[in-house]
Formats: C-alpha cells, structure tokens, sequence
C-alpha cells in the first residue's frame, strides 16, 4: 500500500517516525512519501518537504506567510495528486492538515487523522469537517474520546499517548550520557524555549535575565532539531548557560527542574518527573487574538490532562523575570517537588501504557484491506 503522511512540527516528526515503524511492520511492503523532519527521514521513505519550512505559530505570523503557507498547500495538493495514496496521514498540525483533508475527500483519498485538532480549546466548529472530511480521528488525551462523543455525537478511537511508551523507553537507557562538561555537582535547570525561531526569540531573552539569581545551578538550553546550533550562539554567551543540541531527552533525564515553553515538551517534562514551570509569550497582536477565542483555563498539557494546576504558568505580561525567578525558586523547594512529581506519577497513571502508534497503524491497514 501508498501511505502520505504530513507532520508539521518537531512533535510531529517523533510520532510520525513511531506510526511509520509501525506501518511497516503491519504492511513490510509499504511505500511512504511524508512532510516531517529527521525522524521520520530515519524511520524510511520518501521526505518530501522538512517542517522546519513550515513552522509558522500565532495568527500575526500566519498572516505575513500566508503567500509561502498558500504555496505550501498548493505543492502538497500536486505532490498527493502524483503519488496516488491508498491512505492520506494526518499528524496534527490542524491549520494545514484540515485543508488539505477538505481537498483530498472530494478527489476521493482516504483520510485518517492522528492526534485531534483541538476543537475542545478553539475552533469548536472543526466538528462540521472533521465529521465530513476524516475517515477516521485517533486521539491521545483520555478526556477526548468522550467529548467528542458526548457534545458531537462522532466516535473516534483513543489510542493512548505516545509519549508514554517513548520517554518509558528513553528513561530505561543506559547511554543517555552528558558531555563532561556538565558531570558536575552543579544541579542542572533545563530550559525548553520551544522549537520555532520566532518563540524562541520571543522566550530566551526572559530566561537569560533568571541565570544571575541561581548561581549554585547550571542552565542549559535544549536545541531543537530542525534549528542549527550556530543560530543559538546569541543566547549562550553567558558562562553559566550551555547548550545541548538535538538532545532534550539526555538533558531532561538529568535535569533537576524546567523551564519549559507551552506545548508538548511540558508532558515529555512530566514524563520524566522533571519539576517545571511553564512559560508562553507570543506577538502582542496574536494574544489579543487568541484571548478572545481560547476557552481553556490552562495551556500546559500537564494541567489540562489533570484539570487542576499541577505546574505554574506564566503567560504573556506575566512572562517576567521576576515572576520566573519566584517561581523557580519554589520549584526548587524539596517540598515542592515531592507534590509535584507525585501528581506526574498520576497523569503516568491516567494516560495508560496503551501502544498509540501500533493502534493506529493496526487500525488503518485493516481498514485498506
């Protein structure tokens, strides 16, 4: 069978990479063409455009791109067309996938989307597409599968997290070695500004302004693998910060708490039973947008799998050194983290030891045969 998958972001590109290792042991003969990164390139098939030309985040950003995105969609459409896929792969990334889904359903293609569009935070009225334009939705937080049935009447298929599985496996290794550089008796403060450029230049410059208050703590910035390491050398002129570049596992398995930038690095953070604390910051003009029409009263995945804080956030005009630095300094408390790590244990608990990625993979090869 021809699958077409389409990742978007770093996220995507790991689950991806699972779903087709997963693909191609259900289906040894698969032949896959994908938009993703490094990951899913390394897992096999055909990389057809790498994320790291895609990531564009908040509506100020999408606004001024929109010639590339529309371009992007335009390529994407004559690639499918080419290709002829038995089975179209949809990987988060909603803004992009949800138009290319609507397109594809009229040319006939089958559609399978994996991790939901998260119409229970925005855009509510994604129902009307989803139940037109998907063959099939898996979702991955436990809460989803009775929204969607409960408030949309539409039965989709909860497959568990595929984090769980992954960072279990991480957390086993052996080799997950720091350079010697940092093997010292200084405890290790992780910071996760995120994976775009554009909030990475939005977060560091607050976090560069906490160093000076921890001077018994070493500060090393995790990069991301779609941005090269020279593009970070303008944060790490500091002496007490260091950078560990396409190694965000190895530095949170030894890490002693996090700051961490919104999104799916605060549940791989949790995963690994890392304290953090959760900071987000976008354009004056995207904020303004998105607080009229978010509905969540949380932004980490941590506080929302729970439905409770768990983890401080500190969001916009909040995002301040003086805050972080507070925060920070609780979060280093033993007391403090006893509590925290105990509810991690918790979520562990409630998002199952379910195998996501060989669920949906088992799920759409049967449904081709």
């Amino acid at each position: 069978m021809k699958y077409y998958i389409i990742a978007g972001e770093a996220s995507g590109d790991l689950h991806g990479s699972n779903l087709m290792a997963s693909l191609l042991q259900q289906d040894p003969s698969a032949e896959i063409r994908f938009w993703g990164g490094d990951k899913m390139a390394a897992a096999g098939g055909t990389l057809v455009k790498h994320y790291k030309e895609l990531a564009f985040m908040g509506f100020w950003e999408v606004f001024i791109n929109l010639r590339t995105i529309l371009g992007n969609i335009s390529f994407c459409k004559k690639d499918i067309l080419e290709f002829q896929p038995d089975a179209l792969i949809y990987v988060d990334y909603p803004g992009f996938n949800m138009r290319i889904a609507a397109w594809a359903k009229l040319q006939g293609f089958r559609n399978h989307y994996y991790i939901s569009p998260q119409i229970w935070a925005w855009k509510e009225n994604r129902i009307k597409k989803i139940k037109r334009d998907l063959d099939a939705l898996y979702v991955i937080l436990p809460f989803e599968k009775s929204y969607f049935k409960e408030k949309h009447q539409y039965e989709v298929d909860y497959v568990g997290n595929p984090l769980v599985e992954v960072i279990q496996k991480e957390r086993k290794k052996k080799e997950h070695n720091l350079p010697l550089e940092l093997q010292t008796d200084q405890p290790i403060i992780a910071l996760l500004p995120g994976s775009r450029k554009q909030e990475i230049l939005k977060m560091m410059p607050v976090f560069l302004e906490v160093i000076n208050a921890f001077p018994n703590y070493r500060f090393v910035l995790a990069g991301a693998p779609g941005l090269e390491a020279s593009w970070y050398k303008q944060f790490t002129s500091h002496p007490s910060i260091y950078m560990l570049q396409n190694q965000t596992y190895t530095l949170l398995k030894h890490s002693y708490a996090a700051i961490v930038t919104s999104g799916t690095a605060t549940l791989e953070t949790a995963l690994f039973q890392v304290p953090q604390l959760v900071c987000y910051k976008s354009s004056a003009i995207s904020f303004a947008i998105a607080k009229r029409i978010i509905k969540l009263e949380y932004i980490s995945l941590v506080n929302l799998i729970m439905d409770k804080e768990i983890v401080s956030e500190l969001i916009q005009e909040k995002c301040t050194a003086i805050n972080i630095q507070r925060e920070l300094t609780r979060l280093i408390d033993p007391v403090k983290r006893k509590e925290i790590i105990g509810d991690y244990q918790a979520i562990e608990l409630k998002l199952g030891q379910n195998k996501a990625s060989e669920k949906v993979a088992q799920s759409i090869v049967k449904s081709l045969q």
